[in-house]
């Protein structure tokens, strides 16, 4: 009885009578993320952008900040909005970037507060669907939105030296929806075959898992070709006023840069329950997840869980300089959840310890700096372990197991409008994430959770994103890396999947150490927008891969067609 009560005291607590609006998240690789990083830097005023460290993007907080800059197209309903909006209008935006802040307004119609009148098509399907230029179906009424439409990405494409097809076929349908401005909800759902490179197939069988997705077949028993479904939804509602519930199966990612090194969207999506609270100068993230461990799956049988439980806060130091600190504790009981861990703002490592130190916590710093309304500098210190005197005494032994990254963004690069570069580093130490109980090490579904290398690397990544015209896009890409790769008689840290026990020495580990491979990955993408979220595109990919002192070498071109609809494109970026 007494738990009974427990139970209805959080249940009124977390579902009050008084919820204010609610509002779903911009889809995983939607193409206002980029637009919204400009719009930050360009503002050089992190105030109310605090939420940008952590994806995916609130869509009422994303339209509130665009709006701002455009008073002539919105009444201001919110006193602290329009008393902001004096330092907004001195924000420059070219052609292009009005167009994408027109694109924005109509994506997320269900929070844009001006006039609709050129969101509507000049030829409805049907009189009933795209009566508006984003949405197939959509209802917007006092009580009820409802947004509803089909998803494609259709691609095809060569690899010199093999003879196969490399192929995407995704088919889906995406929905997001309000009920009376208190309940939130969205899902999506796609059917999908594939054909990757053949690095990529590799992968695949390596790790018996697809990368970004969960359960996978063969494809009309093709081993090189894989079919999957995907399917993600969740609901949000508030439990206070700057206090906003996320529960259900999607994918999360923590930092701002192109990879993260606390947690990233790169592998599956998984359960997750999210409270967000952004009040005064920060953002506080918590985040509980189910897992599952790495598993050899033989027929229909239930697949064991692990759980993740994560922090992270952020604070706007200043109005250009934000900080955040993030832990997380990964852990594996028998099939259940241990409820020490779901205290909202206790120090997780004091938790680990207190029940025996069975777990693995980590814990991380990230900074983020923009200036002169051209730059934002960024970075993250990831601790898995950190013993400052075997840092000092010892460098390359093993427990010295942590990573930063450092990276830059430079908008309208050399004067150029809608010129965008974007430079990164990230380095790894062996044995990072991993764990001498197997199940408690970070990934997921046969995945890692943070980075898709895993351990033991050092890597760089280059990009360049060019808009010339509205329409018009140009993604250029080049990834460096060198990684350390253990062998079958040696743990050389760079395999997370490995308990770190296996290991044959106390020192001797330096990022590389072991077989050492490196990869040059460099992808060009021109893509054209037909129409709202409508993309004909063509690439062309280069993979070079080499490991030092054994000979072997190989190198990859491809080149594709392709079309996509509402929809995140396939990056095959390892």
């Amino acid at each position: 009885m007494q738990i009974i009560k427990s139970l209805l005291k959080i249940i009124f607590f977390v579902l009050p009578f008084p919820v204010i609006s609610q509002s779903t998240y911009l889809n995983e690789g939607a193409k206002e993320y980029h637009f919204i990083d400009r719009l930050e830097i360009k503002q050089q005023r992190n105030t109310s952008l605090n939420f940008s460290t952590t994806r995916n993007f609130n869509r009422r907080y994303v339209l509130q900040q665009a709006q701002l800059i455009d008073s002539a197209r919105m009444n201001f309903s919110d006193t602290a909005l329009a008393n902001r909006f004096t330092a907004w209008n001195k924000v420059s935006l070219s052609a292009v970037d009005e167009y994408n802040l027109q694109s924005l307004y109509m994506n997320n119609s269900e929070w844009y507060n001006g006039s609709k009148e050129g969101f509507k098509s000049k030829l409805p399907v049907l009189k009933t669907f795209y009566k508006t230029k984003s949405n197939f179906f959509e209802v917007n009424s006092k009580d009820f939105f409802l947004a509803v439409n089909p998803v494609l990405h259709f691609n095809i494409g060569n690899e010199s030296g093999y003879g196969e097809r490399l192929f995407i076929n995704s088919r889906g349908i995406t929905i997001r929806g309000m009920i009376a401005n208190r309940v939130g909800f969205s899902t999506s759902l796609t059917d999908n075959q594939e054909r990757g490179p053949l690095f990529f197939q590799q992968w695949v069988k390596q790790n018996r898992a697809v990368p970004g997705v969960g359960f996978y077949k063969v494809f009309k028993k093709d081993l090189s070709a894989q079919d999957y479904f995907d399917a993600r939804g969740y609901f949000t509602f508030n439990a206070a006023k700057f206090i906003d519930f996320q529960f259900g199966y999607d994918k999360n990612f923590i930092g701002n840069g192109y990879r993260s090194l606390f947690l990233s969207d790169w592998g599956n999506s998984n359960l997750f329950l999210k409270i967000n609270t952004r009040i005064w100068k920060l953002n506080y993230q918590n985040l509980f997840m189910e897992l599952m461990p790495q598993f050899t799956k033989n027929g229909d049988s239930l697949l064991k869980r692990k759980y993740a439980a994560m922090h992270h806060l952020s604070m706007n130091v200043t109005k250009w300089l934000n900080i955040g600190l993030f832990e997380g504790v990964m852990f594996g009981r028998t099939d259940h959840f241990d409820f020490q861990y779901l205290n909202p703002i206790i120090f997780y490592r004091h938790i680990e310890g207190s029940v025996g130190s069975p777990d693995n916590a980590v814990a991380g710093l990230d900074v983020k700096a923009n200036v002169a309304k051209k730059f934002q500098f960024y970075g993250q210190l990831m601790l898995d372990e950190f013993i400052l005197s075997k840092v000092k005494n010892d460098p390359t032994n093993w427990t010295n197991k942590f990573g930063f990254q450092l990276g830059g963004k430079y908008i309208d690069a050399f004067g150029v409008k809608n010129l965008d570069l974007q430079v990164e580093m990230n380095r790894v130490r062996p044995f990072t994430y991993s764990h001498y109980d197997t199940i408690n090490n970070f990934t997921h579904y046969n995945q890692p959770m943070v980075h898709p290398l895993g351990a033991n690397f050092q890597e760089w990544i280059g990009i360049v994103r060019y808009q010339p015209f509205p329409k018009w896009y140009l993604y250029a890409r080049a990834i460096y890396y060198y990684k350390g790769l253990d062998s079958a008689n040696a743990n050389f840290g760079g395999d997370i999947f490995r308990s770190y026990n296996s290991r044959l020495t106390e020192s001797g580990y330096k990022v590389g150490s072991g077989n050492k491979l490196t990869v040059i990955n460099t992808l060009i993408n021109i893509s054209y927008e037909f129409r709202q979220n409508l993309f004909f595109e063509a690439g062309m990919m280069l993979r070079r891969a080499k490991e030092a002192g054994t000979g072997w070498e190989e190198n990859h071109s491809m080149f594709n067609l392709g079309i996509r609809l509402n929809m995140f494109k396939r990056d095959y970026n390892f």
